[in-house]
């Protein structure tokens, strides 16, 4: 790893718009030297987990932003225990290259916040959080402002209309979403791939092809073109 005399950090890599932009506000910040990204992927479908997104397109992201991906494997049925072993292992390999801190891009959810602050508690790797606290209608506004481009991989069709499948991130998408969602998706009601960021080196192309309801959310198929 390079030497840039700043503290390394990770981000931990959804692939979609929250996770983008608490990189790009990291980066604005140049606080941390971010040298690598975190996803965790589903084996059996070949897709970042939760949100649906095939990994060709994960790997153009990490080509993209120039950061090499970490991919954390695991299956469909995946239980704690294995979650928490794969990553811990990844932690410790992280930590072992001289990886200090971990970015975030969680909002307000306080279980989720402390869940991470437990399990990286006694690795010396400590989370950050760019993101938290800011009022999510505030926040949507000035992730598409940011020039981060999104489009929804997955969402709830019990919260959101079908049809929103595929669509983007946008102030459209906003005005035509229910007042019971949040505007971030910050309960699980949707979630985004991000096809273009002012930190890639070029947009990724991509087309929307069908969507599928597996269990109780409908996926969108993000095809590279």
């Amino acid at each position: 790893m390079r030497d840039t005399g700043k503290p390394k950090a990770i981000v931990s890599w959804s692939s979609g718009k929250d996770s983008a932009f608490a990189l790009f506000k990291v980066m604005q910040s140049g606080e941390f030297d971010v040298v690598a990204m975190l996803t965790t992927v589903t084996s059996d479908y070949d897709r970042v987990s939760m949100h649906g997104v095939r990994r060709e397109l994960l790997l153009r992201q990490s080509r993209a932003l120039g950061l090499p991906l970490i991919e954390v494997e695991i299956p469909a049925k995946c239980t704690n225990e294995i979650y928490e072993a794969k990553m811990g292992a990844a932690m410790s390999r992280a930590k072992a290259s001289g990886v200090e801190y971990v970015i975030f891009g969680d909002i307000f959810l306080e279980d989720v916040r402390k869940y991470r602050e437990e399990k990286l508690s006694g690795t010396g790797i400590s989370p950050v959080f760019p993101l938290w606290g800011e009022k999510t209608s505030n926040l949507a506004i000035g992730i598409i402002e940011s020039g981060i481009r999104a489009r929804v991989s997955c969402l709830d069709p019990e919260k959101l209309n079908r049809k929103l499948g595929g669509a983007l991130f946008d102030r459209d998408f906003l005005d035509s979403i229910p007042d019971n969602v949040d505007p971030c998706g910050e309960n699980g009601e949707f979630h985004t791939f991000v096809e273009s960021s002012p930190l890639f080196s070029e947009p990724i192309a991509i087309s929307v092809g069908e969507s599928v309801q597996r269990d109780r959310f409908l996926y969108t198929d993000l095809l590279p073109s």
